[in-house]
């Protein structure tokens, strides 16, 4: 029987940012951005400068968790109220359940709803949430994106809970 590599979310745990990952996550968002989505225009800013506005802006403003493993930052997700303004996976850990994973910890940190925004050509992305229950509630020119691309605007809310079966009181198993 030959031996199987490790599943890339093998190992992996879900926890809060610290600034001291501000280097990776910068390099994850960098990383994705470029492959997931070449349609993109040039980046404007340096590692460094997506680093500063990471542990500047990102961090304080956000509640942001990374996927890691061991000390490996594989993906994050920053939350700022019930917008998820990020979710980004290195490229070598995508389709793992790392994203999912990362969502559902977004959805706990604000779960009452979610909004994001997307472009309209990133279809990967768009059929992941999708999946999750997203469902566009605007669209936008790109005249509000420093990209200047068309994008939606998707929101998840929360369904009702079941209704109680016969003979049962609510909040009940």
């Amino acid at each position: 029987m030959a031996d199987r590599a490790p599943s890339p979310s093998s190992g992996v745990r879900i926890r809060a940012a610290v600034p001291a990952d501000a280097d990776a996550i910068a390099a994850v968002h960098r990383e994705s951005r470029r492959v997931a989505m070449p349609y993109l225009p040039p980046p404007r800013r340096s590692h460094e400068e997506v680093t500063r506005w990471v542990r500047d802006v990102v961090l304080p403003a956000c509640r942001t968790v990374v996927a890691v493993r061991g000390t490996e930052v594989l993906g994050y997700a920053a939350v700022e109220g019930d917008l998820l303004d990020q979710l980004y996976l290195r490229p070598d850990v995508r389709r793992a359940g790392l994203g999912t994973r990362l969502l559902a910890e977004a959805r706990r940190l604000s779960p009452g709803g979610l909004t994001l925004h997307v472009f309209r050509r990133n279809t990967a992305a768009r059929a992941f949430y999708a999946r999750h229950g997203f469902r566009v509630v605007a669209t936008g020119d790109g005249s509000g994106n420093m990209e200047g691309l068309p994008e939606l605007t998707l929101r998840w809310t929360p369904g009702p809970e079941p209704e109680p079966g016969p003979g049962t009181l609510p909040g009940t198993p």
